[in-house]
C-alpha cells in the first residue's frame, strides 16, 4: 500500500476513536470501569484491523472481522459476572455496548460513514435512556 493510500485512511482512525470516545463517556461518567479509553481502543482496533483485512490478499475476506466479533465477544465475556451479595448479574450492558462499538469500528474500516455515526448515535441513545423520566418511573415500580 502506498503512503498516499494509507493517509486517505487515516480519519477512519480518527473517527473511530472519537465515536468510541462518545460512546465511553456514559460509561465513565456512571464510574463504570469500561470508559472513555477502552471504548475508544475497541472502536480504533477494530477499525484499524478491518482497513487492514480490506488491503492485504486473503483468500477469505471475512475471516478478520469474523475474528474481532469473537474476540470482543470474549472480552465481553470476561466482563459479566454474577454478584452473590446481591443476587444479580454485573456487566452485561457494558458487554453489549463493547461488543456494539466494535461494530461501529468493523464499519468505519469499511467506509461506512453514515451507518457508523448512526450506530454510535444509537449506542448512546439505549445508554442514556435510563435516565430519562419514564425509565426511571419503570425502574422505581420493579423494586
Amino acid at each position: 500500500m502506498d503512503l498516499q493510500t494509507e493517509l486517505l485512511l487515516l480519519p477512519r482512525l480518527g473517527l473511530a476513536v472519537l465515536l468510541g470516545i462518545l460512546i465511553g463517556i456514559d460509561r465513565e461518567a456512571d464510574g463504570h470501569d469500561a470508559g472513555i479509553r477502552t471504548y475508544a481502543a475497541v472502536c480504533l482496533g477494530a477499525a484499524l484491523l478491518t482497513i487492514i483485512n480490506t488491503h492485504i490478499e486473503v483468500a477469505d475476506q471475512t475471516r478478520i472481522v469474523a475474528n474481532i466479533v469473537s474476540g470482543i465477544g470474549f472480552l465481553g465475556a470476561g466482563i459479566i459476572f454474577k454478584d452473590n451479595s446481591t443476587n444479580s448479574i454485573v456487566g452485561l450492558t457494558t458487554a453489549a455496548t463493547v461488543w456494539a462499538t466494535a461494530g461501529v469500528g468493523i464499519a468505519l474500516g469499511f467506509g461506512m460513514y453514515l451507518l457508523s455515526i448512526t450506530s454510535t448515535l444509537l449506542i448512546i441513545l439505549l445508554l442514556v435512556a435510563r435516565k430519562l423520566p419514564y425509565f426511571k418511573k419503570v425502574n422505581k415500580n420493579k423494586s
